[in-house]
């Protein structure tokens, strides 16, 4: 990006948005989408049906492309004969069928839904979620200008190096021999302490601070109106990894220490499997994320990079249940920057949970390395900052 960082570009262009299903892959985009639109720029978003009302409600165009994540899941699992789930496959060939998923029966979707849209929209320039590589595809096929939008940590990992394989096959079938998807400017919202050292050395790199988004609502009002001289802690197993089991064994280990808990079930849980709570914990299948975060005083998840960053940012220390995916990299980064704890699947016992929790909550040094990882987001470039720039990029 050549120009002065002081000095806006102001020219205004069009921008087709797109990221796979997913809210993972989709809210990381948001921020620096509405803030597009508020610029002036020209914006659609490309992405599944089911995030059409939340885009209408930001003003932004949607337009469908791409294929529902258990759609997905569905095809790619038919080249496993005689399995029902990814549980049933041993790792690596769980690998093969999520390099299926990400580097075949996704992409394949999102080329042939892009594709028209491209030469309709005629877009000056494309920002796809780092995951979409059928969006890569499909931009570099048009020779649109294509910047990928980060969603997370960048480190060395099996599922990754697998699913790049597979990029570059499906890239030489459709007439991209060679191309790499690390040689497109890439937008990073991960703090550069933390990311991959080798990462932040790229001279594509280009840092965008991450925005805790959420559908707006507002915190019930047991939230609102609590009695504040207590600790806040809040409790979350994000919307594709909540289980009773760990919920309820989390629960447990918080709701004996001396503070009140926000506990967001996810759509996966049925809140009357958590019945009979004790009344210090609140239980939601929802709440509005954003507007909570400032409010705690710690934060129990799973590690997810929406819940890491948006904690980071707020400055609260966390405790992270590593489930899947990209949650054990999110949390080595939290325990390496010392804002932090980290527990196992096979670790995560209700007392184990509460021990953690005390020394989060009382300890000095975790609160201070939250604050100054804290600090180090706030000074990332803004996504109005990003946006006033987006025509840099064409």
């Amino acid at each position: 990006m050549p120009a002065d960082p002081e000095i806006p570009t102001l020219d205004h262009v069009r921008i087709l948005f797109s990221s796979i299903d997913g809210y993972g892959h989709t809210y990381p985009l948001l921020p620096l989408t509405s803030a597009a639109h508020r610029a002036g720029h020209e914006v659609v978003f490309a992405t599944v049906g089911h995030f059409a009302s939340l885009l209408k409600g930001l003003g932004v165009e949607h337009r469908v492309a791409g294929i529902p994540m258990g759609e997905a899941m569905g095809e790619a699992l038919r080249s496993f004969p005689g399995v029902t789930t990814p549980d049933e496959l041993e790792p690596q060939r769980r690998r093969e069928l999520i390099a299926g998923v990400f580097g075949s029966v996704v992409p394949r979707r999102v080329i042939d839904d892009l594709t028209p849209l491209l030469r309709e929209f005629e877009p000056d320039l494309v920002v796809a979620s780092a995951t979409s590589m059928g969006a890569v595809i499909a931009t570099k096929r048009a020779g649109i200008p294509l910047v990928r939008h980060g969603i997370g940590r960048m480190v060395a990992d099996p599922t990754l190096d697998t699913i790049k394989a597979a990029f570059t096959e499906l890239a030489t079938e459709f007439g991209l021999p060679g191309h790499r998807a690390d040689e497109d400017p890439y937008l990073d919202i991960y703090p550069p302490s933390l990311q991959g050292e080798e990462f932040v050395a790229s001279p594509n790199r280009y840092e965008l601070r991450p925005v805790a988004f959420a559908e707006s609502g507002e915190l019930p009002a047991r939230v609102r109106e609590r009695d504040r001289s207590r600790p806040l802690a809040y409790l979350t197993l994000g919307t594709a990894f909540g289980t009773v089991d760990v919920l309820r064994s989390a629960i447990d280990g918080l709701a004996g220490l001396d503070l009140d808990l926000v506990v967001a079930a996810g759509p996966s849980v049925d809140l009357g499997e958590l019945a009979g709570v004790p009344d210090n914990v609140f239980v939601e299948s929802w709440v509005a994320q954003a507007e909570l975060l400032p409010l705690t005083d710690l934060v129990v998840h799973h590690g997810g990079s929406g819940t890491t960053l948006g904690a980071l940012a707020a400055g609260v220390p966390q405790l992270v249940l590593p489930q899947g995916a990209d949650q054990f990299a999110n949390a080595d980064a939290v325990l390496g920057g010392g804002s932090g704890e980290r527990l196992t699947p096979g670790e995560a016992s209700a007392e184990a949970v509460a021990a953690q929790a005390k020394r989060l909550l009382t300890e000095d040094s975790f609160a201070a390395a939250a604050r100054r990882i804290a600090a180090e987001i706030a000074a990332m470039p803004s996504p109005e900052e990003i946006a006033e720039r987006l025509a840099d990029f064409t």
